[in-house]
């Protein structure tokens, strides 16, 4: 009885022995395993973020130097457009007058130097993307002609270009300048098309 009533616990005393490590037990916080899976997950998040935003970026940045480089060339285009342009007559000119001297019977070596220059000025112009093209005897097309005249014609089709009074000349792939040219009609008056022409790039 004696030894009962020693170990007998008093009203209002704590528990002791194996109750209480089992609450301090449950009590304890995550272990430095639990800590380290928390923070790699966490920083294998912040890297696959990151990872993404740089793809974006690039992706932007790529977008942003094709469109640089496509204004860029436009705008050189556009930049040599009104130089070239102006270069035509002159090299027209200069057809004109090597032709006239070679029928006005001008020193032969003189004519042949002119020549030369002028060959050397056509081939500039041609790589610089201009080239003339050929109308005679195609259909009328808004798109490359312009119809200085028409001409009753009955050995062609209405709307043909039966002369070029001016070439035509192609920057690249747009037309530059439109050719002048007279156009045929029937008849009975029928004659040069509203829109006539397939937008075909005509042959130099």
């Amino acid at each position: 009885m004696t030894d009962e009533n020693e170990h007998a616990r008093a009203p209002g005393e704590p528990e002791t022995g194996g109750a209480a490590a089992g609450a301090s037990g449950d009590q304890e916080g995550p272990s430095p395993q639990d800590d380290s899976r928390v923070q790699l997950e966490e920083a294998r998040k912040s890297a696959e973020a990151f990872k993404d935003q740089l793809l974006r970026k690039a992706a932007e940045f790529e977008n942003y130097k094709r469109r640089s480089e496509a204004e860029y060339l436009s705008l050189m285009r556009s930049a040599s457009e009104g130089v070239l342009a102006s270069l035509i007559p002159v090299a027209e000119d200069f057809a004109r007058s090597l032709k006239s001297a070679a029928d006005g019977g001008v020193n032969e070596s003189f004519v042949k130097g002119v020549e030369l220059i002028y060959q050397k000025l056509i081939k500039v112009l041609e790589q610089q993307g201009l080239r003339p093209f050929d109308s005679l005897g195609k259909l009328f097309d808004v798109h490359y002609h312009d119809a200085l005249l028409q001409m009753p014609r009955e050995d062609v089709p209405p709307g043909t270009v039966i002369e070029e009074v001016e070439r035509g000349y192609m920057l690249h792939d747009r037309v530059l300048r439109h050719a002048k040219v007279v156009v045929s009609t029937s008849a009975n008056g029928a004659g040069v098309p509203g829109d006539a022409g397939s937008k075909e790039t005509p042959e130099a």
